[in-house]
């Protein structure tokens, strides 16, 4: 049985997969697959349905390497990062 943590992992590596393998490189996300991940796994923590640039924005910023796509370690740098951003903002209001 895992812990919940590794759980936690178990899910982030799932679903980035889910998403990589659609098209192209299946180790990594293209616009199209970043922008589908956003929209239906973090759609209530960013507004992308509203904004059309903000994937655009979003990818130009986690790729790293500039090839035009989103590896699992630019991908964790967003989750992370969005997850540092909500617990301060939890924590703000407690």
């Amino acid at each position: 049985m895992s812990s919940q943590l590794e759980g936690a992992m178990e899910t982030l590596i799932s679903v980035f997969h889910t998403y990589s393998a659609r098209e192209g490189d299946k180790h990594k996300l293209s616009r199209r697959e970043l922008k589908d991940l956003l929209q239906n796994e973090l759609g209530e923590y960013l507004e992308t349905q509203k904004d059309a640039s903000t994937v655009d924005k979003i990818m130009k910023e986690l790729d790293e390497n500039g090839d035009g796509e989103v590896d699992f370690q630019e991908f964790v740098i967003l989750v992370a990062s969005l997850t540092v951003a909500c617990n301060a903002f939890f924590c703000e209001g407690s």
